[in-house]
């Protein structure tokens, strides 16, 4: 396992970038007997990982010793996972911790996890203070009249050294969230109960963790240590990968979320058994989880670990599941029966639309191919075992463009907005329907070999314009094929100024085949480790590490401004080259035709009043961004223009989350107006030669 295998399924990451009873009579803080502690496996699974991101004899990609600077790091890390805004610990519990940094790298290669779960249960015990201490404030009188501010920047907050001081820290979060829920028209009894449910539900979760998940949070401490995308997946982690790679489920189809302990349906899918259904409806609550199809007793899932409530949801098609749901605006629950299905996330892959654009020489408007690709997925389970329909990114892009060809297409944009990444087989074949054989990225191993990974494929699916529409959300397996089509200027790349700068490429081993490689089938039990092992560059040489792929033409955004690039996150992998390797540019880019179209796209956006709206909204965004705090004052709080405020929020999300569906809106009209003259000036650059 210590070299890189050309032949081998290698995943690259996708990008995390990683969220109802009044009964307020809390147990006491649990006896030593009663906390958490690591089990055996847990012991054996910390050895295994330390031993696989150790130094020479590991499988890292920077060969970097498991020492006393990881120990240091990763101490930072595992309070930093657990209390971000310094709420919870005191400076004195990070001090007496701090004292045993030195030993965390010894402490996990002999599988001694006691430290950490010394840290997890004071933990435990800090919210049972704090929840009391909020529980006081909530039902307190605060005063609303005084001048005060509510630090917001994490840089700036250290441990509460007293309980006084955190106490006076609770009680601005308190008189803050009391703020916030007055802007929703949440007040009185209704928002201290509200309040109270947040913090009860939030302990209840953390005290219903089990061993292996603060096992993740430790081992993740250690392993972002070495750069940001090495982790550990606990059992269930490593199980909702698999779903997002394969894209299907066994269930009823229905995303969940948290709220103050309470399940709610955030979206169903369509087509899924939920839907078919039809009485389970998005923002309704799920209170109770049942089996079968029989009338009996139904497990109460309020204030449940959503985990859990998953596990009791999922299951084998044709089975099933009753659940207790409390519609919204109601307060009877009602009993729904649904039968589970194999469930495909079709919002989650490939899908494709036809869009006229402009007007050619002969007076016809252009027929613009778009599509939206959010991830490169594979069902590589199917796949290995010789499944010939096995789902992939590459067979449905192709699809579509045999589509759109038959439909008569004038260009193909390619939407990477909102892909993070995926396998990197597909990475490479994706390309490969866009160039002609050739190399698509070349990997650095461990040892420093360099090996090109070609398309092997002759010819193209599609020969004529392409635009790929890149953010900095558009990280990995995108930025190989951004920069694949760059390079040999295949095509344009519009978007934000750079993609997101992951250039590192990551092994996911079942932990199991790491004691027995020969195991066909192994169990998921163990979880997996992801493992950072090469870094990858462009066909040119340019490694796309911190640096991205650069936009040939880049338009206005959110993300341009926001800090979630790869060189933002902690211990990230240095940028370097290797030599370009040999590749046949396809000449459908030059300097002049890149001139000509930004000219173009300027005087258009100069002129847009939507991207002026926009450009507003991006200089509100950078204000509020730079603050450091914010007014407790009741009147200030809501001086503040809160329905420019709540727009700007609501522009925000439509950036970082993405749209399920293709949508025609300013943004895509400028892109495929950029797209219909890049065809214009390639037509006239066919003439001229």
């Amino acid at each position: 396992m210590r070299k890189f295998r050309r032949n081998s399924n290698l995943l690259v990451t996708i990008l995390f970038i990683f969220l109802m009873s009044g009964n307020l009579s809390f147990p006491p803080v649990a006896l030593a007997e009663d906390e958490l502690k690591p089990t055996a496996v847990d012991k054996q699974v910390s050895i295994i990982i330390s031993t696989m991101i150790n130094g020479e004899d590991g499988q890292h990609l920077l060969r970097k010793p498991l020492d006393d600077e990881i120990s240091r790091r990763a101490l930072k890390q595992f309070f930093k996972s657990l209390d971000p805004w310094k709420l919870y610990f005191y400076q004195s519990d990070f001090d007496e911790f701090a004292a045993e940094e030195a030993n965390l790298d010894e402490r996990i290669k002999s599988g001694k996890l006691d430290f950490a779960f010394e840290v997890y249960n004071r933990f435990l015990k800090r919210i049972d203070e704090r929840v009391t201490m909020a529980n006081k404030w909530i039902d307190s009188d605060l005063d609303y009249t005084k001048d005060e501010d509510l630090i917001i920047d994490q840089d700036s907050i250290s441990y509460a050294k007293t309980p006084e001081e955190a106490s006076e820290r609770w009680r601005k979060r308190i008189k803050y969230s009391f703020l916030v829920l007055k802007g929703t028209k949440v007040e009185g009894d209704d928002a201290k109960e509200k309040l109270k449910r947040r913090y009860r539900a939030f302990r209840n979760r953390m005290r219903q963790l089990k061993s292996d998940r603060v096992l993740e949070l430790f081992a993740n401490a250690i392993t972002t240590s070495y750069d940001p995308h090495t982790s550990y997946f606990s059992k269930t982690t490593y199980e909702n990968f698999q779903i997002s790679m394969k894209l299907n489920l066994e269930g009823i189809g229905a995303s969940l979320q948290s709220e103050d302990g309470v399940t709610v349906i955030k979206r169903i899918v369509p087509g899924g058994a939920a839907d078919k259904e039809g009485s389970l409806k998005v923002e309704d609550r799920i209170v109770s989880v049942g089996q079968g199809i029989e009338e009996g007793d139904l497990i109460d899932v309020i204030d449940m670990n959503l985990d859990d409530v998953v596990k009791l949801i999922r299951g084998k098609a044709g089975t099933v599941v009753r659940l207790g749901v409390m519609p919204q605006g109601k307060k009877e629950v009602e009993i729904y029966k649904i039968t589970r299905e194999r469930i495909e996330l079709k919002d989650s892959e490939a899908q494709g639309m036809v869009f006229e654009q402009g007007t050619k020489p002969n007076g016809d408007p252009f027929q613009v191919g778009v599509i939206d690709l959010p991830s490169f997925y594979i069902d590589l389970e199917a796949a290995q075992r010789g499944d010939i329909n096995f789902k992939s990114a590459t067979k449905d892009i192709r699809k579509l463009i045999d589509d759109f060809s038959e439909k008569g297409v004038d260009a193909i944009v390619l939407d990477l907005r909102r892909n993070g990444g995926g396998s990197l087989a597909e990475a490479i074949g994706c390309t490969g329907l866009f160039i002609d054989k050739g190399p698509v990225v070349q990997i650095k191993g461990p040892f420093g070999n360099v090996d090109a990974y070609n398309d092997r494929r002759p010819g193209m699916a599609w020969e004529g314009p392409l635009v790929v529409v890149t953010s900095q959300f558009s990280a990995s397996a995108s930025e190989i094929l951004a920069g694949a089509v760059q390079d040999y200027k295949r095509g344009i790349v519009v978007g934000d100024e750079a993609t997101h700068g992951k250039g590192t490429v990551q092994s996911l081993i079942n932990l199991w085949t790491h004691l027995n490689p020969r195991i066909k089938n192994p169990p998921n039990d163990w979880g997996a480790l992801k493992i950072t092992q090469s870094q990858f560059y462009r066909p040119g040489g340019d490694s796309t590490q911190k640096k991205g792929v650069e936009a040939d033409i880049v338009l206005p955004s959110f993300s341009n401004h926001m800090d979630v690039g790869e060189s933002d996150l902690d211990f990230a992998i240095e940028f370097d080259k290797v030599k370009s390797a040999k590749f046949v540019s396809n000449d459908q880019v030059s300097g002049d035709i890149v001139s000509e179209l930004e000219k173009k796209s300027s005087t258009r956006i100069a002129k847009s009043e939507d991207f002026k709206k926009l450009e507003s909204k991006i200089q509100d965004y950078l204000k509020e961004k730079d603050k450091k705090s914010i007014t407790l004052n009741e009147k200030k709080f809501f001086e503040r223009d809160l329905d420019t405020e709540k727009e700007n929020e609501k522009a925000l999300e439509e950036q970082v989350n993405g749209s399920q569906k293709i949508k025609r809106d300013f943004y895509l009209n400028e892109v495929m107006a950029i797209t219909a003259d890049y065809t214009k000036l390639l037509k006239e650059s066919e003439s001229v030669n």
